[in-house]
């Protein structure tokens, strides 16, 4: 189940539908076109709580999903501690995928 997340999150970069790094993600959020976050669950304590308080704030989804290398590859990057989904059925369809991991 952990690979369909991945998968649904290699498509979502295949569209050009993803922002990574946590400069881009912070900048998607506060811009109002980020639909989920992920942050990775290596990320620091710090980048966590950034994070989660951000997208509290702009009432966006957030997980804590895969390593920082997990994430990056699967969108072709080098290692990423956060992302963001920028199509709302995309993001819709991985928060399913991520549900249906958390729930396995």
């Amino acid at each position: 189940m952990r690979n369909r997340v991945l998968s649904m999150l290699g498509i979502a970069a295949k569209s050009g539908n993803v922002v990574s790094g946590e400069f881009s993600t912070e900048k998607a959020v506060k811009s109002y076109r980020a639909f989920l976050v992920v942050v990775s669950e290596e990320a620091s304590e710090n980048t966590r709580k950034k994070f989660t308080n951000m997208t509290d704030f702009y009432q966006v989804p957030m997980y804590v999903f895969g390593t920082k290398d997990e994430l990056g590859s699967c969108i072709g990057k080098e290692f990423r501690a956060s992302l963001a989904i920028t199509d709302e059925n995309l993001a819709k369809a991985v928060m399913q995928k991520l549900s249906d991991y958390k729930t396995e």
